[in-house]
């Protein structure tokens, strides 16, 4: 398992096998999943550190929508969402904050208040200033993958070969940032389920999460209460965190190390359970 750092700080060790929880924390009023509960400073911190006391060690902050359908945000709100946020939480050093975002100015002011990685859906290409961002930081990147952008992505998303073309896109993409100067051991990758993808798509991506761990890089996949499992399941998005762990453990199982979930708490109690059957160390 390869190394993840940020900042001259390690998120990953090297050959670490048990899976990171990143709980999502969306400042938006918009969100799929929150529907904008989280809205407000305030109300985002405190679900921040629910998260982290129900087990997470990596936080993801969002000031801007990705759902199906969603438009962009300027970038004065986004700021105006994230950076307080940022501020309440980057002081605790029981986590890593990481920044949801795909602006570079949002990305600097929330790494100089004490971000430490970009979580980037453009994997680096929706802002030029991006990369310098990331470079001169030290700050750690995460390259998802996405077919168009978030508010057409779901119409008619097409592939000769989903797993084969999506991994060649992050190949390239690693290749790229470490050109400008972010080296591999700060990258990790996300095949970026739900992101211009259909059912079947996302189905294959899952039954090939291996090809993906293999990049040498850290991988991240995010499942949590997506559409996918929905059509799976029959259940309503509140109803989805059994899908949603279950799914994120077997993307574990397949070599992702950080898992991006919403249901932290159920989440941390999988992990526990498989990693007692595996055998790896500590269970309580």
């Amino acid at each position: 398992m390869p190394r993840w750092d940020a900042r001259d700080r390690p998120i990953l060790a090297e050959n670490e096998r048990v899976p990171r929880v990143m709980g999502i924390v969306n400042v938006t009023p918009d969100s799929f999943s929150e529907g904008g509960r989280f809205f407000t400073p305030l109300a985002a911190a405190e679900h921040a550190r629910a998260l982290i006391r129900e087990g997470a060690t990596l936080l993801d902050l969002g000031g801007e929508s990705t759902r199906p359908g969603s438009e962009p945000v300027p970038l004065d709100e986004e700021l105006r969402r994230v950076l307080p946020v940022v501020e309440e939480l980057a002081t605790d050093s029981n986590f890593l904050l990481s920044v949801d975002t795909s602006k570079a100015a949002v990305a600097e002011l929330a790494l100089a208040r004490g971000a430490a990685i970009i979580n980037d859906v453009t994997a680096l290409r929706g802002d030029p200033g991006m990369a310098q961002v990331a470079a001169e930081s030290g700050a750690a990147v995460v390259l998802m993958h996405m077919r168009g952008v978030p508010g057409t992505m779901q119409h008619d998303p097409r592939y000769e070969d989903v797993v084969g073309e999506i991994l060649r896109f992050l190949e390239e993409r690693i290749t790229w940032c470490e050109s400008r100067g972010i080296p591999r051991s700060r990258i990790a990758v996300d095949p970026g389920l739900g992101f211009g993808k259909t059912f079947e798509h996302n189905l294959k991506l899952l039954q090939n999460l291996e090809q993906f761990a293999n990049l040498g890089c850290a991988l991240m996949v995010g499942t949590s209460r997506k559409g996918f499992l929905g059509t799976l399941t029959g259940r309503a998005l509140s109803e989805r965190m059994v899908a949603s762990a279950v799914s994120s453990l077997a993307a574990g199982v397949a070599g992702a190390q950080v898992l991006r979930v919403h249901d932290v708490g159920a989440m941390v109690d999988a992990i526990r359970v498989w990693t007692a059957v595996r055998g790896w160390g500590e269970t309580r």
